[in-house]
Order: structure tokens, then sequence, then C-alpha cells
């Protein structure tokens, strides 16, 4: 009958999945809607309230939040295992210090020019994972990062060679600059700027892979993620989304790593290492694999924890303790717990952060029979 689905609605508690326009909607409960309001008001709220450092650190997080979302894409969503990530970003990188740093051109411009070069390198390495899987993908992509090394260090009339290359702060929409911000008469510090920049950006990068992966294209990709032969079988093409995928996060992270450069105004060819790409596994792994949400999560902790301690270690009874009375360093500590940190989160919680709040919330929404 045309009014059931409407009367199941009005009565079902908690809410239930009945058709697919249920399952397609971004928000899918009052509840949803009022945090993404409450997370507006943080947005213009916070760069107000915190100093410039705790603003330093969520800026930090936030431009490695929308690397790490590419990487859930292609890793979480589609099953393809990258070590290369940091190739990508140093693509946008590099993109900012030559048309932004350089030509000074508009953020849009250089933004999207970052975008389009990671996408078609995203999509040139592609095919190449057609025919490989797990251990040998991570290989195959592994190369990239040293590939980019030898490129990085000697091209030197666009990266600068081992010195590094410096370029101009400015970050410009219109009369509008991010790095020397005045709006209405009053002037905002670089971080506060920034964190309106770097946070508008995460929040457009989430909203268009949430849309991919609720759509026909993210149910595909999840298709070759659990079974790749099987998704063949029933008519998903394989080869297209696979290279999609690559270049969908190769496009993420290239406008990851321009918000780097031109945020820091320097770069320098030691920083797009082995490191920083298994940093972004890390990151996925902490907040979650093959969730949009968990990619922020992730990027709050393992970019935040680290600064964070570097900058109390003093008020840390255990880091001050290990750091003091030990003689270790700040860094080897942050290293110590990086790894201890993923090896917990794989063992004991697979799911990441992510996990933890889905299990939560499932819990609130079956008490008082939470079973």
């Amino acid at each position: 009958m045309p009014g059931t689905n409407a009367l199941v609605r009005r009565l079902r508690k908690p809410p239930m999945v009945v058709d697919y326009a249920d399952d397609l909607r971004l928000f899918k409960s009052r509840l949803g809607k009022a945090g993404m309001l409450l997370v507006a008001v943080l947005y213009l709220w916070l760069p107000g309230y915190l100093p410039d450092f705790e603003l330093s650190i969520l800026n930090e997080a936030g431009m490695f939040a929308v690397g790490a979302i590419g990487l859930n894409l292609l890793t979480g969503y589609t099953g393809q295992v990258s070590l290369g990530h940091a190739f990508f970003l140093a693509i946008g990188a590099y993109t900012w210090a030559h048309f932004g740093g350089e030509q000074q051109l508009a953020l849009p411009v250089w933004l999207a020019l970052s975008a389009v070069l990671g996408a078609l390198v995203g999509a040139v390495v592609g095919p190449f994972a057609l025919r490989l899987r797990g251990n040998y993908l991570a290989i195959v992509s592994l190369g990239l990062v040293f590939i980019g090394t030898h490129i990085w260090n000697n091209w030197e009339s666009v990266t600068g060679g081992s010195g590094g290359v410096s370029g101009d702060r400015a970050a410009t929409i219109g009369s509008i600059d991010f790095a020397d911000l005045h709006l209405g008469g009053k002037g905002y510090t670089r971080e506060q700027a920034y964190f309106w920049l770097i946070w508008a950006v995460v929040a457009i990068v989430a909203l268009v892979a949430k849309n991919i992966v609720r759509t026909r294209p993210g149910r595909a990709m999840q298709a070759i993620r659990d079974r790749d032969v099987a998704a063949a079988v029933i008519g998903v093409d394989a080869a297209r989304y696979k290279v999609a995928a690559f270049a969908l996060s190769g496009a993420f992270a290239a406008v990851s790593g321009a918000l780097v450069g031109s945020y820091r105004g320097y770069i320098s060819p030691d920083e797009w290492n082995l490191l920083l790409s298994i940093q972004f596994i890390a990151i996925i792994i902490v907040g979650g694999v093959g969730t949009i949400f968990g990619s922020v999560l992730g990027a709050l902790f393992v970019a935040g924890a680290p600064l964070l301690i570097e900058e109390y270690a003093s008020t840390i009874p255990l880091v001050s303790w290990l750091t003091d009375a030990g003689g270790m360093a700040t860094d080897t500590f942050n290293q110590l717990l990086f790894g201890v940190v993923i090896i917990l989160f794989l063992v004991l919680e697979p799911h990441g952060l992510a996990g933890i709040w889905f299990r939560l919330k499932a819990y609130v929404k079956a008490w008082p029979f939470s079973y």
C-alpha cells in the first residue's frame, strides 16, 4: 500500500532502513542533523576561543585528514593497499610551490591544479593495480616514494633540489588573504584564518567522499574490496573502479599536500618519505578503515598526540619520567607510542575509533535491551 512505508517510518524506534532512499540519506536522524549543526558552531567559534598553539594542532590534523580520506577511499573502500601516499602529497606541495608560491596565483587555482595533477598521476598508476594485489601492490606503490625522492632532489627548477623550496604564503580568494585575514575591520591571526580554510576543505572533501561511497560507485568499490571476482561476475567493471579509486585518492592527497605547502611556506624533499606514508596508514587504522569520519578522528589522534606530548612532556607523568630519568628524547617516545598504538588497535580494535563509536551508538539505541 502507498502509505505503508510512511506508517513504518513513524512507528519504528530505533530507526530502521526499509528502502534505498533511507539508506542513501546523508543524515539518517534528527540527532545526526543536530550533530552537524554543533560541528558548524564549533567551526565558527573555536578560532576565537583557542590559542594559536592548539589551533596549529587542529590545522595539522585537518591537512592530514584530507589526505587520509583519499587513502581510505583507496584502501578502506576499494581494498587497494598503498604505501606511496607521500608521493601524491609531494605532487600537491610542489604544485603550490610553483603556481602559488612562485607565480602567486589565487588559492582556488593552485588547489584545483593540485587535484587535477594528483588525479592524472593516480590514473596513470592505477592500471598497475589491475594485476596486483596485497603485498605485491604495496611494494609497487612503495616504489613511488623512492622515484619521487629522486625527482624532488634533482628537478631543481621546480623543487629547489635537496635544499627545498619556499614561497609566498599568500592564499587568496579575491580580496581575502588567509595569510593576513581582515574581515569587518578586525584582524585575525594566521592560525585562525588557516583553521577556517583547512577545515572548510576537510568538510568539502568529506562530503564529496561520503556522496561517492553511499551511491553506486561506492557500492561497486566495496564489492571489489570484499570479493573482486564475484563483483566482476555481477557486472562491476573492476578496472574502471580501481583506476578511479587511485585517481580520487591521488587528487585528495595532492590537495592535502598543497595545503601543507601553503601553511608551512617551505617544503623539502626529505618530508615526503616512507614514514609519512606509514603515518597515513596509521591514521586510517586508528580512525577506522572504510569510514570517512574515521579518517578525521585518526588524523586528530595521530597528528595531534605527538605535538601535544612534545609541548607538555614535562607535565605528563610517564613522559616526564622517561625523558628526565630515563634519558629518552621526546621524539623517541613519540615513535615508540606510534608503534604501540598501531599494534594495539590492530589487535584489540581493528575497526578503530569509528568502531568504538558504532558500538556505543548501537548500545544507546538498543538500551535497555543492550545485548
